[in-house]
């Protein structure tokens, strides 16, 4: 679930116009053909056709919104959005042995901790989860918030071990990370978290109002340094309707997912993906074309209109899994087929030979 500065009942802007003619050209070609055609993708298993992996995920795939994923041992933990009434939880936890069969075990977060619901009242789950190893332990980020406000918190849960048959396991609350106000011009919501190879460690957030930000956390604690600056990376201005960073080091390069446009309205949700990259992670991040993230560029990654199909609408809330020399890319979707559920869908993340991801 998202939070929006704006009326989530009226209308929205069209994607950038170069987002519109991506779309116009490629949306009659299948999936295969927008690869060679368009990005000349160098990619393990894409000659196989679009949705190898989509189209044999099954089990309990839906409700699953905002999921993000990580592997430990042998098996792939899933967490995602736990506000919807049929989740199980305030943070529902999934896992697989294989990227296609999944089984929903105890949530991982009950319920809401009493400080976060004594800050966020109106509140009934935690949104948007990321999960990342830092300093020996695992570390879930989540966000507390209510729809179309910025009064929100990132609180932060860690563990030695997802195995919950192991004699360390155990979830410890550490309480609120960040928090946003009515008097912020940010929200602090969509948290992911960020490992350099140096160690570094970053927190990424935000929805709506000022976009999307930045800040260096202490890697002992998993909180902010002391009086780090806050950096903005990405924003749109007619709609302001973006979030869910995500972002990852490949090569010389830091690439941002974000999510465009409009969840949580089911078929009718335009959602889509974007990306943009630069040469640090705190930015200025341009796409493909040069154009700024701050000014709104981004280069389309998912949209429903590259969907063959047509069965699923507003792909959205990504994260990327890097599994060994795999990548994919981890999103929910609304399945038109039932009833607009939110769902999980998984794709292999290619890459262009100027260095620009691509579902597959």
């Amino acid at each position: 679930m998202r939070a929006s500065s704006s009326d989530w009942g009226g209308g929205q802007a069209p994607p950038p116009a170069f987002l519109v003619n991506v779309m116009s050209t490629f949306a009659p070609m299948n999936r295969r053909s927008l690869l060679i055609g368009a990005a000349a993708i160098a990619a393990p298993g894409a000659a196989q056709g679009q949705g190898v992996l989509n189209d044999r995920l099954k089990g309990d795939i839906s409700p699953v919104h905002d999921p993000c994923m990580i592997r430990q041992g042998a098996t792939f933990h899933l967490f995602c959005t736990g506000s919807s009434p049929a989740a199980r939880g305030a943070i529902p936890w999934r896992t697989s042995t294989d990227l296609t069969t999944w089984t929903e075990r105890a949530p991982a977060l009950e319920k809401l901790p009493d400080w976060a619901q004594r800050e966020i009242p109106e509140a009934r789950g935690a949104w948007a989860p990321d999960i990342g190893l830092l300093n020996g332990r695992y570390h879930l980020y989540y966000a507390v918030s209510s729809f179309g406000k910025n009064h929100s918190v990132i609180g932060l849960m860690t563990t030695p071990t997802l195995d919950p048959q192991a004699a360390d396991f155990g979830w410890r609350d550490e309480g609120a990370v960040i928090r946003s106000s009515v008097r912020d011009d940010y929200n602090c919501i969509d948290p992911n978290l960020v490992v350099g190879d140096d160690g570094r460690a970053w927190l990424a957030f935000g929805s709506f109002w000022s976009g999307l930000k930045l800040v260096e956390l202490d890697p002992a604690t998993g909180r902010p340094r002391p009086d780090a600056p806050l950096h903005s990376l990405a924003r749109r201005r007619t709609p302001d309707a973006i979030e869910a960073a995500f972002i990852i080091r490949r090569g010389d390069w830091w690439y941002l997912f974000a999510a465009f446009d409009f969840c949580c309205r089911g078929v009718d949700s335009s959602y889509y993906t974007a990306v943009g990259r630069s040469k640090a992670v705190e930015g200025p991040y341009v796409d493909r074309e040069g154009h700024a993230l701050m000014e709104g560029g981004g280069f389309l990654v998912l949209h429903a209109k590259l969907d063959p199909s047509g069965r699923f609408k507003g792909p959205g809330g990504a994260s990327i899994l890097r599994d060994g020399g795999r990548e994919f890319i981890v999103y929910h979707a609304y399945d038109s087929a039932n009833k607009g559920a939110p769902t999980l869908r998984i794709a292999r993340l290619g890459w262009s030979d100027d260095g620009w991801p691509v579902a597959v």
